[in-house]
């Protein structure tokens, strides 16, 4: 039993700082300069595998 809440308690900690990561990201989307979006872009597209929606929520969807 105490495996299968190890398990959970390390991907909660894993979306918690992918989430921290993304909210950092889209502040400094805000204010990049298209050189830096693209930087972030592929940072974001590395992270997670809902890449296309998150792009689409902070308006920078191509």
């Amino acid at each position: 039993m105490s495996h299968k809440l190890a398990n959970r308690k390390r991907e909660i900690n894993r979306r918690r700082q992918r989430k921290e990561k993304l909210a950092k990201l889209e502040t400094r989307a805000k204010k990049a300069s298209p050189e830096e979006l693209e930087k972030i872009k592929e940072k974001v597209f590395k992270l997670t595998p809902g890449y296309d929606q998150i792009f689409e929520n902070w308006g920078i969807a191509e």
